[in-house]
């Protein structure tokens, strides 16, 4: 099932902002810095002021070289951000080395790295940067410089305090970082919600749009086609007899494909009407003899089969889907060289639809756009030549909107090798295939139905 994924779409804003890191490291300098004057030189502690001031100029040097060397907006990986956070760790030790190890009560900052890697990381990284906290921790509860008190007197705290303050660093840190990881992980679940949704309705609003569009086309080509059908009409009646077996089937042909067009344009004016009249009970095989009715005639050979395990299922006749099979099949023939194979199958759990032909293919821009509007299929040699249909590309787009409304899913794909060619595979739960048989069976409403349940189709 080729499916635009919500992961992917906020993948990137899940990553770190350079800046966001870069400007928490400006706060915590000015912190660090404001501590170590306000001791040394505010309340006269004898501290290693110069070391210190160095540990601290290390930050503000990395901070003006991430600075000078990426953009504000730069979003970091998250090796690279845990690398920086671990920085951030490692600098915070070395100035609580100097200033007591874990009898300095700053020593609780150690938290704060690990923090923030839980909001924005990978557990992965977030359970290294922890370990990395809690090493150093240790490391400081056994080697140190004094703790700065004042002169006149010494301070001495018991290491078994030392052992609580190194303990309470190792449980919030653990608790902490988890607490914040599940509350950033719904966030993110709520987001990627929330962009699949987005998806969703915007791929309904690009629909509804062209309501009126088709609306607009099928009235104003009513009348070409109305001249075309008069044309032929007098075309015949004057050739007669006269007109050669090639003329003759041409002639043919072109009313066939008036009166088709005639009813696609009637399905284009009521696709949002009453369709009570369509909505008849239709078996998979009639489904797919319909779909290759208006193909028969074109020159392509079409090989259908139809199978499955237990009875064959049925549904509702849906317009929408009959017009985005039939643009599929349309696809399919004007692209195959000449083959198109459809097979029909269904099990107890599953009913779906396979077109393949001999063509070539997919375009990479295709697969990788699937189900967007204005992508076209048809190649620029095709275009230039004239075909009809080679227009604006949204053939694919509307039938994949309307037959994913009904619940089916849809995976488009090229051959393996040896064979080329498209391949379209159509995919329904067999329950939902049959939702609407199965209600009006039992007495079920003669309404229609929710096209996609929220318990069916999940988001």
């Amino acid at each position: 099932m080729t499916e635009a994924s919500p992961i992917d779409l906020v993948h990137d804003a899940r990553h770190l902002r350079l800046d966001t890191l870069v400007r928490l490291r400006w706060l915590a300098i000015t912190g660090q810095s404001a501590a170590v004057a306000g001791a040394h030189l505010g309340l006269g502690l004898p501290l290693p002021f110069g070391w210190c001031f160095l540990v601290i100029a290390a930050s503000s040097w990395l901070n003006l070289m991430l600075r000078v060397r990426f953009p504000a907006s730069y979003r970091l990986s998250d090796t690279n951000a845990a690398l920086l956070l671990a920085f951030d760790i490692a600098q915070l030790a070395a100035l609580l080395f100097l200033t007591g190890g874990l009898q300095n009560p700053f020593s609780l900052l150690f938290l704060a790295p690990v923090l923030i890697s839980a909001t924005a990381l990978p557990p992965v990284h977030t359970l290294a940067l922890g370990l990395f906290a809690v090493g150093l921790s240790t490391l400081l509860a056994l080697v140190h410089r004094p703790l700065p008190w004042f002169s006149a007197e010494r301070m001495e705290i018991p290491f078994l305090y030392v052992s609580g303050v190194w303990t309470a660093i190792l449980l919030g840190i653990a608790f902490t970082g988890v607490y914040a990881w599940r509350v950033a992980e719904e966030a993110r679940q709520l987001a990627q919600a929330l962009a699949a949704t987005e998806i969703v309705l915007a791929r309904e609003q690009h629909l509804s749009q062209l309501d009126g569009l088709a609306a607009a086309a099928a009235h104003e080509l009513g009348t070409p086609l109305a001249t075309i059908t008069v044309v032929v009409n007098e075309l015949d009646r004057a050739l007669g007899p006269t007109a050669t077996p090639a003329v003759a089937d041409d002639l043919k042909l072109l009313r066939e494909q008036v009166e088709r067009c005639r009813g696609i344009l009637s399905k284009l004016t009521s696709l949002d009407d009453d369709q009570s009249g369509f909505l008849e009970t239709i078996s998979i095989s009639h489904l797919v003899e319909e779909l290759v009715a208006p193909q028969r005639a074109l020159g392509i050979v079409l090989d259908v089969s139809t199978r499955g395990e237990g009875p064959e299922p049925s549904c509702r006749r849906n317009p929408g889907v009959l017009y985005g099979l039939s643009n599929i099949v349309d696809n399919a023939v004007d692209f195959a060289e000449s083959r198109v194979i459809i097979e029909a199958r269904w099990n107890a759990e599953r009913v779906w639809l396979e077109i393949r032909d001999d063509g070539p293919g997919f375009a990479p821009e295709v697969l990788l756009r699937v189900g967007e509007p204005y992508v076209t299929t048809r190649g620029a040699s095709r275009a230039e030549g004239g075909e009809v249909g080679s227009g604006l590309g949204l053939g694919l787009f509307i039938a994949k909107t309307l037959i994913e409304r009904s619940g089916a899913q849809i995976a488009l794909a090229n051959a393996a090798d040896p064979s080329t060619g498209a391949v379209v595979r159509i995919a329904w739960p067999r329950h939902v295939f049959e939702r609407e048989v199965a209600l009006r069976r039992i007495g079920g409403t003669n309404g229609a139905l929710p096209l996609t349940p929220a318990r069916d189709v999940p988001i």
